[in-house]
C-alpha cells in the first residue's frame, strides 16, 4: 500500500502572498509536481533538522511565518537563560 493511501487527514493553512510564493518557486525549482507535494518536502525537512528550542507559553498560531515577515514568532532560544 503507497504512502499516498493512507492519506485521509487535511491540514489546511492559511499563507501571505510572499509565502506562497516561496512554497511555489521553492516546488518549481526542484520541478515537485504539486504545491501538496512541496509542503510534504519542506515539512519532511523541517521535522529533520535541528531543533530550534522551546515555543513560549503566549505564541499564538499569528506569531509563526514561513519567511519570519511574521512578527517575533516567539520561540524560546534552546540556549538562552532568560526564556526569550
Amino acid at each position: 500500500m503507497s504512502a499516498a493511501s493512507n492519506r485521509d487527514e487535511r491540514l489546511q493553512i492559511m499563507l501571505e502572498p510572499e509565502e506562497l510564493r516561496a512554497v511555489d518557486d521553492f516546488r518549481y525549482k526542484y520541478r515537485m509536481p504539486s504545491r501538496a507535494a512541496a509542503v510534504r518536502e519542506l515539512l519532511k525537512r523541517g521535522l529533520t533538522s535541528a531543533p530550534t528550542g522551546e515555543v513560549d507559553d503566549r505564541s499564538r498560531s499569528q506569531d509563526f511565518g514561513v519567511l519570519g515577515i511574521a512578527n517575533g514568532s516567539r520561540f524560546k532560544d534552546a540556549d538562552s537563560t532568560d526564556g526569550n
